[in-house]
């Protein structure tokens, strides 16, 4: 076996390929496959469709290590190791939709030879159900823990390496621990079910954490209580730390909001009620309600009101709009008879089919032009540092902000003449 073992990467959306450049950046050959002909061709130029801070400097850098295509034979003829990385969407009942792992399974078959590394999140009882149809194929659950905007940076120095593995893939499972040695990274070796089950808690708890929080905002808004005054007192206890102790509008992407709900459902599935992802679920939906409620206090109707929404990606450094909360509140302004422009720096144009009859603006300062009010979802630092004294107040026909991530300096705005709502302030 070779040094640096290669490997194969199977699905090349971000997962995939922030797995791919990663790996070469640790010297291995990578062979990567994705269905779609035009995404290859663009990484075949050096060239990355995906907005991710450093990923495109790395795919440059290692080039020579990473090979494109579209031909699974390829992937199967030169690696053993198959990471996938395909997407798992919600359906309906909020299950995962499995049907791109499923064209992965047929499209690898059952060589003993080979091994699939699982990436992508699966539900509980997922590989023992692939072992059973794909008995000679080895399975290893690898779950990723990476966060969108510090991606590269999450893979290079991860936080824990999760290898789940039954005893007849024992020595696949190793092979993929050596992997990872040159991070230094604690490593936690455990049986297939708990490594799918550590991914769906570790979302659940952190998504858990961000419904708490705003709780408490909500509350404390009644009370006279500062929010952030608060999480600044409960994060310096180590036991509940800092992170995800910041009120806002409520948590999106690709993997809160799907994984609760997967496993809110994967529960149910068996008979149990997850009482609390329920309200978890519920808190995050109630915090829309609270925007357009603080909104319409000072507003009163919203018809033919001309509403800005500064930030349409669901977290800033990405351009990822996958149940972004910008797309809920452009609806549910909609719906109340509202005009709705909206501007992001990056992410617009990947929203433009689902924002509705929402202006999509070329700046801060068009969206904010002639606004009834406007509405900070997305915390882009470009955001803070607009001219609000001067040039936003002039342009605005009423100056109301709505400051969803509690990002912007309430004290200045409040003496420059601006009505300001936080969140739990």
């Amino acid at each position: 076996m070779p040094e640096k073992e290669p490997i194969g990467v199977i699905g090349v959306g971000w997962v995939g390929l922030v797995t791919a450049a990663c790996f070469a950046e640790l010297g291995h050959e990578v062979y990567a496959r994705d269905i779609v002909p035009e995404k290859v061709e663009v990484l075949r130029r050096g060239e990355v469709p995906i907005h991710e801070p450093g990923l495109p400097d790395l795919v440059r850098a290692n080039s020579q290590r990473l090979h494109f295509t579209t031909d699974i034979d390829e992937v199967l003829q030169n690696t053993q190791l198959l990471f996938c990385c395909v997407d798992t969407p919600p359906t309906y009942s909020g299950d995962a939709d499995l049907s791109r792992i499923e064209a992965v399974l047929d499209s690898v078959g059952n060589s003993d030879d080979h091994a699939l590394v699982m990436k992508s999140t699966v539900p509980v009882g997922t590989g023992r159900s692939i072992r059973r149809r794909s008995d000679g194929l080895g399975y290893v659950s690898n779950p990723e823990f990476l966060q969108e905007g510090s991606a590269v940076r999450d893979f290079m120095h991860p936080t824990r390496v999760v290898v789940g593995a039954d005893d007849d893939s024992g020595e696949f499972a190793e092979r993929v621990e050596a992997l990872y040695e040159p991070l230094d990274a604690e490593l936690v070796r455990t049986d297939v079910a708990s490594a799918e089950m550590i991914k769906l808690a570790s979302n659940a708890f952190l998504a858990t954490k961000i419904s708490f929080i705003n709780e408490i905002a909500n509350v404390s808004e009644d009370l006279g209580a500062d929010v952030e005054e608060v999480a600044r007192g409960m994060g310096l206890d180590e036991r509940i730390g800092p992170k995800f102790l910041q009120a806002g509008v409520g948590y999106g992407g690709s993997c809160f909001p799907k994984d609760v709900q997967a496993l809110k459902q994967l529960a149910g599935n068996t008979g149990y009620h997850f009482q609390l992802l329920t309200a978890v679920i519920e808190v995050n939906e109630l915090q829309k309600r609270r925007t357009i409620g603080k909104l319409q206090k000072h507003l009163g109707s919203l018809v033919g009101r001309q509403i800005a929404l500064l930030g349409v990606a669901f977290k800033p450094n990405t351009d990822d709009v996958r149940e972004a909360t910008s797309l809920v509140l452009a609806g549910r302004l909609q719906g109340e008879g509202a005009q709705v422009r909206v501007y992001d720096p990056i992410a617009s144009e990947r929203a433009r089919e689902i924002l509705g009859d929402a202006r999509i603006c070329d700046s801060a300062l068009a969206a904010l032009d002639g606004a009834d009010a406007v509405v900070l979802v997305t915390e882009w630092p470009e955001f803070r540092e607009l001219d609000w004294e001067g040039g936003v107040k002039a342009r605005m026909r009423t100056p109301l902000v709505v400051d969803g991530r509690n990002f912007l300096d309430r004290e200045a705005l409040r003496d420059a003449g601006f009505t300001y709502e936080g969140v739990g302030r």
